[in-house]
Parts: C-alpha cells; structure tokens; sequence
C-alpha cells in the first residue's frame, strides 16, 4: 500500500501528507513504511507517524494526526497530548486542521526527532 492510499478520500490528510513528506524529503535517507493504520517515517528507527483519528472514534477532533518521537517533553500548546511510552522517548500528538499548520516549528521538531532516529 502506498501512503496515498490509506489517505484516498479524505482531502485534509492527504493533503497534509503531501506537507509531510516534502519536509521528509530533506531529512536524508527516510523510508515510509505504510500499514492499514498509519505512515510511518523512519531511519534506523520511526520518528513520525501520520494517522487518521476517525478510524478509531466517532466523532474525531482532526482528520489527521501527526506523532513525532522526541527525547524530551516539549511544553507547546500545540500537542493535543504528549505520552511518555519509555524512559527515553515522548510520543508528541498534533492534530491538524489544515497542511499550512505544517510550518516551520512542525519542521524543526521533525529534523529534531529524524535525527534522534538515526
């Protein structure tokens, strides 16, 4: 499956994938692993994941949902929620609305979190 696929039909994500994945283009060597759930960007670990909300609730806040793994806690306003899954790693949830939220603080925290990754 590509990563196009698992977004047909919901413009929003698609369109924020699209966002996504011009900024993985300059993180170096990224594969994109895609599952009937989500994308995945990786290196020698993932660092993103891109994830569509309605698939598991009724009524969903976001179409789409962006999850960079960081080393540290980062106290934005923006993450919906931050999980702290192990010791070294905080799972950062965003939704988005809109592919012009993937700006420029988006793109530092995945330069940050892909190079965590290599």
């Amino acid at each position: 499956m590509r990563p196009e696929d698992l977004f047909a039909g919901h413009p929003v994500a698609s369109a924020v994938l699209r966002a996504v994945l011009d900024l993985a283009d300059g993180l170096g060597d990224v594969e994109t692993r895609t599952s009937r759930s989500q994308v995945a960007l990786r290196h020698r670990r993932g660092f993103a994941h891109l994830w569509r909300p309605g698939q598991y609730l009724a009524r969903p806040a976001a179409e789409i949902v962006l999850s960079v793994v960081l080393d540290r806690h980062d106290d934005s306003t923006r993450w919906k929620e931050v999980a702290h899954p192990a010791p070294t790693s905080w799972m950062h949830h965003l939704e988005v609305a809109d592919a012009a939220e993937i700006d420029d603080e988006v793109a530092r925290w995945l330069r940050e979190a892909a190079d965590l990754a290599c």
